[in-house]
């Protein structure tokens, strides 16, 4: 989940800058964390403490009401027991990456993303985004390699996965659709050689940077093992003491 936070953090100062390089500062000045990390460790802190994501992430919104986001979520968490809002959108595949990390089975994997995905983005396309980003995850850190993730990606979810990062950079634009971010995100993962140049690879597409580095970053932290210490401890200096004490529980109990 760091991975993920990490990849928010330094996606942040591109989200409206946006780069077509690899070649950047990694955690300049006016790195934020954003709603990706606020509903990201909302979700790790539901985990934690068997309570409600819904409530947990209208908590959090309340707490961090000026993180980034989007116009239909902020209308969904002012109001108590409103329904989904049947979002295609990439705002849950962005904050999915604990369950990926905290459930046994790929199978238990697959239905609490789907859970915790429908509480707001219950559109098939956002369920389907919510589901691939944990199923990833969880085959990343459990051994599958990057062949095996990118079969079951194409043959589950249908993604094409085709594409290499050099065919979409070019006509690729900010998209805030999953099916817009979650392929691209994941293909930044397989062609990545370690953890910071996943995390490169995500944010020289110049989109959704904070999300797509995001995504990326939550998979690339399963699949090598974990977050380089520099870039870890940048983070946690980042987040506010509250978000820092809630990743550091869920990490010491799910990390490696």
């Amino acid at each position: 989940m760091i991975g993920a936070i990490a990849g928010d953090i330094i996606g942040s100062v591109y989200e409206w800058n946006r780069i077509k390089t690899k070649t950047f500062q990694l955690l300049g000045p006016g790195c934020v964390f954003t709603d990706d990390s606020v509903l990201t460790i909302a979700l790790a802190d539901a985990i934690l403490t068997d309570e409600g994501y819904a409530g947990k992430m209208r908590a959090y919104y309340r707490r961090y009401p000026d993180a980034g986001y989007g116009g239909s979520f902020r209308a969904w968490a002012r109001v108590n027991d409103s329904p989904p809002y049947n979002s295609w959108g990439n705002g849950a595949a962005m904050r999915i990456s604990p369950a990926g990390f905290a459930f046994g089975s790929l199978d238990e994997v697959l239905s609490k993303a789907k859970a915790f995905t429908a509480i707001t983005h219950n559109h098939p396309e956002g369920i389907k985004g919510g589901q691939a980003v944990a199923a990833v995850v969880y085959l990343a850190r459990t051994g599958s390699s990057k062949q095996e993730i990118r079969d079951y990606v194409e043959t589950t979810f249908t993604y094409d996965l085709s594409r290499t990062l050099d065919e979409i950079r070019p006509d690729y634009h900010f998209d805030v659709s999953s099916q817009g971010t979650v392929p691209q995100a994941i293909t930044a993962f397989l062609e990545s050689k370690d953890f910071e140049d996943a995390i490169r690879n995500a944010v020289s597409l110049g989109g959704d940077s904070d999300t797509l580095a995001c995504i990326t970053g939550g998979i690339a932290e399963a699949f090598y093992g974990g977050v380089p210490e520099f870039i870890q401890q940048k983070v946690l200096e980042i987040l506010d003491d509250d978000l820092r004490r809630v990743a550091e529980k869920f990490m010491d109990k799910y990390a490696f």
